[in-house]
């Protein structure tokens, strides 16, 4: 049987687990995410994450470097990076898409990801150290439909 979790909102739009599973990052259906973290039987939530101005409408969480890629409607992405006093640090994707972001994934080794869209393209982010931000090469393939998962 499988577990069932209520965190108290409408509807969940997307979600990624932490590596050992005692943490979830949800979009209640809006442009924050949540972060819960299961304390004491009970999930309470620990932070709200709110760079996006539109829906969000991908997460994932870096199981070996614990952070968080997010992606919205707004055609926007952030990396999330935890930080010493337990906050989270966001850093801006330079994406270069006139669509929305649909879904982000990252790679295995974590170092990238990639972004599908509405643009009929993938984004392929890397890090940029010189600039503090993550930078996008475009794989435009003939796609002839929004990128999903």
């Amino acid at each position: 049987m499988p577990e069932i979790h209520s965190f108290g909102v409408p509807s969940i739009t997307c979600h990624a687990w932490n590596a050992d599973r005692t943490q979830i990052a949800l979009s209640p259906g809006n442009h924050e995410v949540h972060i819960y973290q299961f304390v004491g039987g009970r999930w309470t939530k620990q932070h709200v994450l709110d760079e996006h101005a539109q829906n969000v409408t991908g997460i994932d969480w870096a199981s070996n470097s614990n952070r968080i890629v997010t992606c919205s409607a707004d055609r926007s992405a952030y990396v999330w990076t935890p930080q010493p006093d337990g906050k989270w640090k966001a850093t801006m994707v330079i994406l270069r898409i006139n669509r929305a972001a649909t879904c982000v994934k990252w790679s295995p080794l974590e170092n990238k990801f990639a972004v599908g869209s509405g643009a009929r393209l993938i984004s392929v982010c890397y890090f940029d150290p010189d600039n503090d931000w993550w930078v996008s090469k475009h794989i435009k393939k003939p796609i002839r439909s929004t990128i999903t998962w």
